[in-house]
């Protein structure tokens, strides 16, 4: 997720404190991860750096100064073109357990342990989405959708494989037992 663009996107309603950022974005994208301020600021620095915000107003009072950040027309066209863009699809899961399928097998390991542990932890990961989504609104419902969607299809490739472990240690074993 592109945190600029989400803080750009939330700016687009009104001006806010950096502290009104973090609490708007953790309430709607960080039930998960949630920002840490130094992520907001640090994130503010660039996009007023890069011209995407204006500081509104600075307020003083019994603590540090109180910046109010609004979106400038060049956020607002930043955004619009994030938005309008695709996002390219992200397959990490499977090439990184991919590699360690493949290095089991070259190194003598047991491939299908490593995928039952893995089988395992998608479906704990799948239970404590779907009491989440039980009890979630709508926009958390439909992240854990998108959520459980993927983790199916690791689930079905990880069947797939199990099953085609035997042809695949041929393969990169080329016939050969490695050992550890």
């Amino acid at each position: 997720m592109s945190i600029g663009h989400t803080l750009l996107a939330l700016l687009e309603s009104g001006p806010r404190h950096g502290y009104d950022l973090k609490h708007a974005f953790d309430e709607r994208f960080g039930q998960d991860r949630p920002l840490h301020y130094g992520q907001v600021y640090s994130t503010m620095s660039r996009l007023l750096r890069d011209g995407l915000v204006e500081v509104e107003a600075v307020e003083t009072g019994g603590g540090p100064e109180r910046k109010r950040y609004a979106i400038t027309g060049a956020g607002t066209a930043d955004v619009s073109e994030w938005l309008a863009r695709p996002e390219k699809p992200e397959p990490y899961l499977q090439s990184i357990l991919c590699t360690k399928v493949v290095l089991a097998l070259l190194t003598g390991r047991d491939a299908a342990d490593l995928l039952d542990a893995q089988r395992a932890e998608h479906l704990r990961l799948m239970r404590d989405l779907t009491e989440r989504k039980r009890h979630g609104a709508l926009a958390d419902q439909l992240v854990c959708d998108h959520a459980l969607f993927r983790i199916e299809a690791d689930l079905r490739w990880i069947e797939l494989t199990v099953t085609r472990l035997d042809e695949l240690a041929e393969a990169v074993t080329g016939g050969r037992r490695s050992t550890v």
